[in-house]
Order: C-alpha cells, then sequence, then structure tokens
C-alpha cells in the first residue's frame, strides 16, 4: 500500500497532483464540493474538524461514513491566506475594503502537532511571519518554456527536511498593463482578469496543471512541482 497524505483545503488538487506523482495515495478535504479535485480521495467536511478527529485517533465520526483510513504518513496543509495577503493588509486596508478574515492557521498547527504526524503547512509569500520560512519555492526553479509565472510559496516542514534549492534571479518583466504602461515579458500574472492577466490556458501551462479550467482554481493553486519536490525529500529521508 501506497503511503497517504492527508490534504486539507484541498481545492482542485495542486498539491495532491505532486503528492501522487511522488509516489503517495491522497485523500482530499475541503469545506465546499470539489468536483475538480485530481486526488484519489476527496471528503467534504471542515478542515479543522478532521484534524481534531485525527489527533483523537481517528475514531470520532465526522460527517458520514466515519473514516476508515489508517493514520496518513504527511499531512498538508493550504489553510486560506486572505487575513495575511499582501494586497488584505495592504492595498484594501488603506482603503477601508474588504471584510475581517478568520485565521486558522494556528489552530490547524495546533490539532496537526497534536497528532504527533509530520506534516507541511503553505502559505503565499507576503504571509507576514504566518509560518516559519522553512522552504520557498518558485516555479523558476523548476524551468518551463514561456509564458511563465513566479508563484512563490513559502512552507513551514514538521517532522522531516527538504533542502531549499537556488532562488536564480528572475529573468524579464511580467507581461501587462501596469500604470497605464503596457510591458511585454516572460512571465504573466495567474490572478484577476484584464490588463494582460494570464489567460486559463497560458495558467494551465504555466503551473503544470490540465485538470481544471476553472480560473479561481488556477489563480489559487500550487504547482505540482512543489509537492513533488517535498513528497520526494519525505520519502527519501523515510528510506
Amino acid at each position: 500500500m501506497k503511503p497517504w497524505v492527508l490534504d486539507i483545503c484541498c481545492c482542485a488538487g495542486g498539491a495532491a497532483k505532486g503528492y501522487q506523482r511522488a509516489g503517495f495515495e491522497v485523500l482530499g478535504v475541503d469545506i465546499v464540493s470539489r468536483p475538480n479535485y485530481c486526488g484519489d480521495h476527496f471528503v467534504e467536511a471542515n478542515g479543522l474538524a478532521v484534524l481534531a478527529d485525527l489527533a483523537h485517533d481517528w475514531h470520532s465520526t465526522i460527517g458520514a461514513p466515519r473514516f476508515r483510513w489508517p493514520r496518513p504518513a504527511l499531512i498538508h496543509m493550504s489553510w486560506p491566506c486572505q487575513a495575511a495577503s499582501t494586497l488584505t493588509t495592504g492595498t484594501n486596508k488603506s482603503k477601508g475594503w474588504g471584510r475581517e478574515h478568520v485565521q486558522l492557521v494556528p489552530e490547524g498547527r495546533r490539532l496537526a502537532e497534536a497528532t504527533g504526524i509530520p506534516f507541511v503547512i503553505e502559505q503565499p509569500a507576503g504571509h507576514g511571519g504566518l509560518i516559519r520560512r522553512d522552504l520557498t519555492l518558485c516555479m523558476d526553479m523548476f524551468p518551463i518554456e514561456p509564458p511563465r509565472v513566479f508563484r512563490h510559496r513559502d512552507f513551514e516542514i514538521s517532522g522531516f527536511a527538504v533542502m531549499q534549492p537556488g532562488h536564480v534571479k528572475h529573468s524579464g518583466r511580467v507581461r501587462g498593463l501596469r500604470h497605464g504602461v503596457w510591458y511585454q515579458g516572460d512571465y504573466v500574472a495567474a490572478y484577476g482578469n484584464g490588463g494582460g492577466k494570464a489567460t486559463v490556458p497560458e495558467m494551465q501551462h504555466a503551473l503544470g496543471i490540465d485538470w481544471t479550467d476553472v480560473r479561481e482554481e488556477l489563480t489559487e493553486a500550487i504547482p505540482p512541482a512543489y509537492t513533488e519536490y517535498i513528497g520526494r525529500a519525505f520519502l527519501e529521508g523515510r528510506s
């Protein structure tokens, strides 16, 4: 039987695909239905409740039916990041826009630590110290032909170690309209619409994701290359 990963806040499964490629089976958990999820199994449930169940020996019932899985080898958590994102704490705050966001990372970490299982917490760069920066990954560490995206992500890693790759200097600009000036470049902005932002096919190529064409899912996705790198390091450490 393959080792398996509990993928909390899984969205469409950018993290799941990478772990699958590394050699894991993956169970995704999200608070809403994710019909495009590419993992092996999916449960619609509250991620904190699932972790609380796991911390108490995985015996209590979360929804229906009861989980009947062995304990996972690894927990991956991609908690919503709006409360600490650059946009929320910068532009939106200065203009009085937006709303209050509940920060789930501290409680998620506490519950994951209570399980005694190795875990990974992922957040976009610019989280303001919300997680430890044990590892930072960028798509330029996994070269592909243009169009490319930066997609910087930080990872707090507990219970194992992952080598930090060198962060090469970015070459060129992000394509699009900036303050009334149009720029060409090998990089595209994989969020929003208009102003030269990436098209859905461009995002799919740049992120290495071909199983969903939903813009929202692509803008939030972790490139599978990141979790494949992490997953392989985890398995190599166990061998």
